[in-house]
């Protein structure tokens, strides 16, 4: 797949990782695609760790999304790790 196709796969894989995941990041949609991007290549890469699969075979692929959206999961869960930022209520400046 050519880097088009993976910016397109990060933005939606990152936005429906968000979707799964809703709470207050900064970065808007460079980080968004971002973590999309690398989550794809990690979900890709942990597929053929864990299961011996070839999880990135094309744009139009299951199992292309599928591993896409699991990898920009663990990428925004560890993004949250990181930064402080998730779930937790934030306090309205006055």
């Amino acid at each position: 797949m050519g880097i088009i196709a993976w910016i397109i796969i990060g933005l939606l894989a990152g936005a429906i990782a968000k979707a799964l995941m809703p709470g207050r990041d900064p970065g808007g949609i460079l980080v968004t695609m971002g973590i999309g991007i690398v989550g794809g290549l990690l979900g890709g890469w942990l597929g053929k760790v864990i299961f011996g699969v070839d999880s990135i075979d094309g744009f139009f692929d299951l199992s292309t999304w599928i591993a896409a959206i699991v990898g920009s999961v663990i990428v925004l869960a560890l993004y949250r790790l990181i930064t402080g930022r998730g779930h937790r209520g934030h306090r309205a400046h006055a």
